[in-house]
């Protein structure tokens, strides 16, 4: 009763191939540029192995809280399976956790990006926690289809 949990999912069509819009999404590093909530990340760990490639990042975020701005440093790890589906998890103090699977599919005019987000927070910020990740991720997939657009060599 502590722990509240939700669901979002969200779709994106994206002027590139799968690949393409596959390793820009994976590199948390650009997340900088289309996160609105990121302002750092550090590549902790990178490394292949039979459940493809995992990357585990500390990455800092600085969120809007009313007249304040909270800044939250957590460790996030990608994982890219062999399947091309990607796996990511965010875990943040204080008990929130973000769990998402991302896929990649072809269409006519590039990639269709379908992002699922599991969010548990606490009781006191679930509101507020999950409406800030959508909101984020939102804006984050409309930023990395505009990344790509013009970029006719891309699809």
């Amino acid at each position: 009763m502590w722990i509240v949990r939700s669901r979002f999912e969200l779709r994106e069509e994206v002027p590139a191939t799968p690949d393409a819009v596959r390793a820009f999404y994976t590199d948390l590093n650009n997340m900088k540029v289309v996160h609105p909530l990121v302002v750092a990340v550090d590549c902790l760990v990178d490394r292949q192995d039979a459940d493809g490639r995992r990357r585990v990042y500390r990455v800092r975020d600085r969120i809007p809280f009313g007249p304040l701005t909270l800044s939250v440093a957590y460790r996030a790890t990608v994982l890219i399976g062999p399947d091309g589906v990607v796996h990511t998890e965010a875990y943040q103090f204080p008990q929130v956790r973000l769990s998402g699977t991302v896929t990649f599919t072809p269409t006519a005019g590039g990639t269709s990006v379908t992002e699922t987000v599991d969010v548990a927070a606490p009781r006191p910020i679930a509101a507020f926690t999950c409406d800030q990740a959508e909101k984020a991720h939102v804006a984050m997939l409309a930023a990395i289809r505009r990344q790509f657009e013009g970029q006719t060599d891309q699809v």
